[in-house]
């Protein structure tokens, strides 16, 4: 008997059942349940791994939580030639190696400037009375804010230039590798873009997450080629992939040929004739629904290479859809995030406090001591203080990390065409402002997936980590 196809819809099945009379009705009623239960993991489902160093995590942090046996008042109150030799270190790229243990980290200048250096980043636009990151999901926090460009065409036309030369200015960083990657951050979603080299790929590479059909169009109209690296392409439809899901119901987008499939055991059964098929204008409307289904999720997001990025930037710079025309970020340009130094940039510092506290143990109460960052942390930055920590709490601590959810997406593994060597990788992004080792762990390939780094757990040197 040949296999009953749910993806015909309703209409057509009513219509099957009334021309198969009963004979359909018992063969519907001997077959097994067609609806497949949607699988999905749990934080605690996913196993942890072990390692001496940890895997590259594309996301961005809000918030790490450090927590010890050792104090962390090292990082407390820096000197004034503590601080400005940090920024020193950082605008010149200086690349400090400290001892495997450090015994007395409160002595350690070299680790207080180095702390310092690790928490410095590159912002557009600034504004120090409003918060401009994240962008997805701010209207509350921002709400209340002055911004007297909400209603100024001038000052808003003058915000938009600004940010055109600054945008230019890093992707000219990146294509000569002098930038390793930067962020791209709107009130919808968050582009990451990659210099060639990095994360597995040779070209340089932007991540766009959460999309929506109508973006997607408007990049097709504009002659920007891109692909769903989550979703399986064939022409213009898309298949789903497994471990992919496009929809709550986990339905899947049906090809042309699985169309044509579906039709061919009525056939077999004679009465094919009887049954009328889906018009073009209903194929095309079940599509579109399909297509529609997976926006704003993570499968949405989209990859654009080489020569692709550089049709990406003019599109953004005169793209109206990327500021937001009301509410409290009307006529706010998109925020611009870079580990290093571009036209147009602010310093900015990630936030670092310690504290110490009594926690209950068996035989009493044992001090605990936590170190607390707060900001936009980026990939480079979590490597380096990790590194840090590794040599001032005696490789031992534990950590919890914040995501920014739209970004976890940016952990999935591209398809590679040629993996550099790691000589001809130090070569060309030698110059790009990152530390050797931190270098190194960025042009791993992600193997991540769809999630991020959620705890992280050092013990004798060895990391253990979930997602």
């Amino acid at each position: 008997v040949p296999e009953f196809k749910p993806e015909l819809g309703s209409v057509l099945r009513a219509q099957i059942l009334e021309a198969c009379l009963g004979f359909c009705v018992s063969l519907l009623s001997a077959l097994p349940s067609l609806t497949t239960p949607q699988v999905s993991f749990s934080e605690s489902d996913i196993p942890s791994s072990e390692s001496t160093e940890l895997p590259v995590d594309w996301s961005i942090k809000t918030r790490l939580l450090f927590t010890s046996s050792q104090p962390f008042t090292w990082a407390d109150h820096l000197k004034a030639q503590e601080e400005a030799q940090g920024i020193i270190q950082h605008c010149r790229a200086t690349e400090v190696t400290l001892p495997q243990s450090i015994q007395d980290p409160k002595l350690s200048t070299e680790l207080r400037c180095a702390f310092q250096q690790s928490l410095i980043y590159w912002l557009h636009p600034a504004f120090s009375w409003l918060p401009l990151f994240p962008r997805i999901g701010a209207d509350r926090k921002m709400a209340g804010k002055i911004s007297p460009w909400s209603n100024d065409e001038t000052l808003q036309h003058i915000l938009m230039s600004d940010w055109s030369v600054s945008f230019t200015s890093l992707y000219n960083l990146l294509k000569t590798k002098l930038c390793p990657y930067f962020y791209v951050c709107t009130y919808q979603f968050t582009i990451l873009f990659r210099a060639a080299g990095l994360a597995g790929n040779d070209v340089i590479t932007a991540l766009i997450s959460p999309t929506t059909r109508g973006i997607r169009e408007a990049m097709k109209n504009e002659g920007i080629e891109f692909s769903l690296p989550l979703i399986k392409e064939d022409g213009y439809e898309k298949k789903k992939t497994p471990g992919t899901s496009l929809g709550n119901g986990g339905e899947q987008v049906i090809s042309d040929d699985d169309e044509d499939e579906g039709f061919s055991w009525l056939e077999e059964m004679g009465v094919q004739d009887k049954i009328k098929k889906p018009d073009v204008l209903s194929i095309k409307l079940r599509k579109e629904k399909h297509e529609v289904q997976m926006d704003h999720k993570p499968e949405s997001v989209v990859l654009v290479k080489g020569m692709n990025t550089l049709t990406l930037l003019n599109f953004l710079i005169n793209s109206k859809s990327l500021i937001a025309s009301s509410g409290p970020q009307a006529g706010l340009p998109p925020t611009l995030l870079s580990p290093v130094a571009f036209r147009g940039a602010t310093m900015q510092m990630l936030k670092a406090r310690s504290v110490n506290v009594k926690t209950q143990a068996v035989s009493g109460y044992k001090d605990q001591f936590s170190l607390e960052i707060t900001g936009p942390v980026m990939p480079h930055s979590l490597h380096s203080v990790t590194m840090l920590l590794k040599s001032s709490q005696n490789g031992s601590f534990s950590a919890g990390l914040y995501t920014h959810e739209p970004t976890s997406v940016f952990n999935i593994c591209l398809p590679v065409n040629r993996v550099l060597h790691k000589e001809t990788l130090h070569e060309e992004l030698g110059n790009c402002g990152l530390h050797s080792k931190t270098l190194d762990q960025l042009s791993q390939t992600p193997a991540l997936g769809k999630s991020s780094l959620r705890h992280v757990e050092l013990r004798d040197f060895v990391f253990n980590w979930r997602s």
